[in-house]
């Protein structure tokens, strides 16, 4: 999703059709859309990174690519990342990318898919 508007929030989390595990990722996919269509709702720009955990994917160069696209006033860093402990080294990436790439960026959390929006908005409004 890609909504045009002013201002600008990336969201950064793991793509749910690449978590490994014997689980429907389709309700987590679902939650994802929902929480981005509250940014068309307020006309806040949007856009997604999402980046698999099944080994695939260059971490850097996706997420520095991502963070370097447009100048961010807000990237928002999902729960997947942050709610294992198996993730940290990754989240420390995510991180600090984002420090690298987008110093100027306010760096929020959501608590869910569904609040996506609510953790970019205590940033940007």
């Amino acid at each position: 999703m890609d909504a045009t508007a002013s201002p600008r929030v990336l969201v950064i989390g793991l793509d749910p059709y690449r978590v490994p595990g014997p689980w429907d990722p389709e309700p987590v996919a679902k939650a994802i859309e929902a929480g981005l269509t509250k940014f068309a709702e307020h006309d806040v720009g949007v856009e997604i990174c999402l980046i698999g955990l099944d080994g695939s994917d260059d971490v850097e160069a996706i997420v520095g690519s991502a963070l370097q696209a447009h100048p961010w006033e807000c990237v928002t860093v999902g729960g997947g990342l942050r709610h294992s402990d198996e993730q940290v080294e990754l989240l420390e990436q995510v991180i600090n990318l984002v420090r690298r790439h987008a110093p100027n960026a306010a760096i929020a959390f959501n608590s869910t898919p569904a609040t996506t929006y609510e953790a970019a908005a205590r940033w940007i409004e």
